[in-house]
C-alpha cells in the first residue's frame, strides 16, 4: 500500500516553504561563503535518504563536515551514542531440557535471554551519532547547533520528497536495519524537516534508538494537521541545542 501526503498538508508545505526560501536567501549566501572559506569542498551535501513508503531521494544539507567524513564512519562506530560493539554471542551447539528457552539464529542455537539482548543491541546500533564528532568543521558546529545546516531541505519539501513535519529520513545503512514489525510503521509518515522526536528529545544524550523509533511510529499513527502545527510551534526552541551531537 502506498501512503500519500494529504492535500491540505501539501498545499501548506508549498506555501510556507516558498515564503521561507525568499526570506532566507541572504542567509543561504552567507553560510555558503563561510563554508567555502573554512574548508575545500562543495557547499551542499547530498546523501541518499529513505522517506515515506521506503522511497529513496537525495537529501540536501549545508556541508558541516570535512570532505572525508563518510570514510571515517567505521573508525568512529564504537563511539556511537546509540550503541557500539555488542558482547560476544553465547551460542549453544547442543541442549537438554526445555527447548522453549532456546532461539534459532543463523549461527546456531542461542539462549533466549542472549537472543533478546543481541536483538536490542542491533536496534541501538541502527543509529549512528557521535558526541563531539571530530569530523565536524568550526562553521559546521555552529550551523548544526542552530540547525541552519537543515535549511536546504526546504528544497526537498518543494520537490515533494519531504514535508515540513514528519519523521527524519534515514540514511540507507540505518533504514535497512529497521525490519521489525513494531518499527516499520514509521515509513507510513512523510519524511520531515522537523518532527515529534526532534521537539521532545533532541539534544539529550540518554535517548535510546528504540525510544526514537517508537516516537516515529507514534507520529505515523497519530499525525494530523493540528499535531503538525503543535510540532512547528515547538520547533524553534528545540532547534537551539547545547549538545555537540
Amino acid at each position: 500500500m502506498q501512503y500519500k501526503v494529504p492535500l491540505n498538508k501539501r498545499i501548506f508545505d508549498i506555501t510556507i516553504t516558498s515564503i521561507l526560501l525568499l526570506i532566507l536567501l541572504p542567509l543561504f549566501l552567507l553560510v555558503a561563503l563561510a563554508i567555502r572559506l573554512e574548508s575545500k569542498g562543495k557547499v551542499f551535501y547530498f546523501q541518499p535518504r529513505v522517506g515515506m513508503n521506503y522511497d529513496i531521494f537525495p537529501f540536501f544539507k549545508f556541508r558541516s563536515m570535512y570532505a572525508d567524513a563518510d570514510k571515517r564512519v567505521e573508525e568512529l562506530k564504537d563511539q556511537s551514542q546509540y550503541g557500539g560493539k555488542s558482547e560476544t554471542k553465547k551460542y549453544q551447539t547442543s541442549f537438554s531440557g526445555d527447548i522453549e528457552n532456546l532461539r534459532v539464529s543463523d549461527e546456531g542455537l542461542m539462549d533466549e535471554s542472549v537472543f533478546l539482548e543481541e536483538s536490542q543491541q542491533e536496534v541501538e546500533n541502527s543509529f549512528f551519532k557521535v558526541k563531539n564528532d571530530p569530523r565536524i568543521t568550526k562553521v559546521g558546529r555552529f550551523i548544526r547547533k542552530t540547525s541552519i545546516d537543515e535549511l536546504p531541505q526546504l528544497i526537498n519539501v518543494l520537490r515533494g520528497e519531504m514535508s515540513l513535519v514528519g519523521n527524519r529520513p534515514l540514511p540507507l545503512y540505518e533504514a535497512e536495519k529497521i525490519t521489525e514489525d513494531r518499527f516499520i510503521e514509521r515509513f507510513m509518515a512523510p519524511a520531515g524537516i522537523t518532527g515529534y522526536w526532534q521537539v521532545t528529545d533532541r539534544g539529550k544524550d540518554d535517548v535510546s534508538g528504540v525510544s526514537r523509533k517508537m516516537k516515529d511510529v507514534f507520529y505515523a499513527q497519530k499525525r494530523s494537521f493540528l499535531f503538525d502545527l503543535w510540532i512547528l510551534f515547538k520547533t524553534p526552541l528545540a532547534a537551539i541545542q547545547s549538545e555537540n551531537v
